[in-house]
């Protein structure tokens, strides 16, 4: 069955605002109730995880080879000039196609999931990388306290590389929400507690991880079951974030 095709031609046609505004205004989302997965990268990875988009958007060039892989993976598909195509984009150079989805459902927090705590993390970077990492070492959900990067913003998108799919993800917690988690909380730190390669690791339990600058903050330190910090006999005086990141929780899944 071909899903139905609709061809927009102008800038000022509304979606082509709204993907606008997906694409380049981190929170967009939150008013939308949908997120913009652009590239095939991430269209394949919603694909893999039973996602069915509720709109498929390309570019007039791409649509004539799309339609053999992607023409019926969504209700609707949207055919655009190259050039809107271009002006929605935040990329140097646009991908020739992207996918219109819901917003997961944001429920709470749910017990006893391995998961990994986002204490006002700053960087979209770093946090699309830490959530690849939970992904890839069986990390299940995602705690994010306020004033963490926007976890569907299409920065973090990019950098999550598909994993968002894979998660359960909450944002916008407050220190005491955790307590829902009924975990042992992990609380990352550069210069105290137990060194990791020596520490007895809980499973399940929920990682911590701080602020770039200023680490995890009191509230959540003084929360923690354990504090962990890393070896580094370099002498640097601290690692990034989500390289710390990825080096905890593959310690964890290797202790399971």
């Amino acid at each position: 069955m071909t899903s139905s095709i609709t061809v927009i031609q102008s800038r000022d046609n509304a979606l082509v605002k709204d993907l606008r505004r997906l694409a380049q205004d981190s929170t967009a989302y939150r008013k939308q109730g949908r997120v913009w997965l652009e590239g095939d990268h991430l269209c394949r990875a919603a694909l893999t995880r039973g996602i069915r988009p509720a709109m498929a958007v390309f570019s007039e060039s791409f649509w004539p080879q799309a339609q053999v892989s992607y023409g019926q993976a969504a209700v609707k598909n949207v055919v655009i000039a190259d050039a809107l195509m271009a002006d929605i984009s935040g990329l140097e150079s646009a991908a020739p196609m992207g996918f219109l989805v819901d917003l997961p459902s944001a429920a709470g927090l749910q017990p006893g999931l391995p998961t990994v705590v986002l204490d006002r993390l700053q960087d979209a970077g770093n946090v699309g990388s830490i959530l690849r990492s939970a992904s890839a070492f069986g990390f299940v959900q995602i705690a994010a306290v306020k004033g963490t990067a926007a976890l569907w913003s299409a920065k973090v998108l990019r950098a999550g590389m598909g994993a968002h799919f894979a998660l359960r993800m909450v944002e916008g917690l407050a220190p005491e929400d955790l307590l829902a988690l009924e975990l042992p909380l992990l609380a990352t730190s550069s210069h105290e507690g137990d060194y990791l390669h020596q520490a007895a690791l809980p499973w399940p339990c929920g990682w911590v991880l701080g602020h770039e600058g200023q680490g995890v903050s009191s509230e959540l330190q003084a929360r923690a079951a354990q504090h962990i910090r890393i070896t580094q006999p370099g002498g640097e005086e601290s690692l990034n974030v989500a390289a710390a990141a990825a080096i905890c929780l593959h310690a964890s899944a290797a202790a399971r």
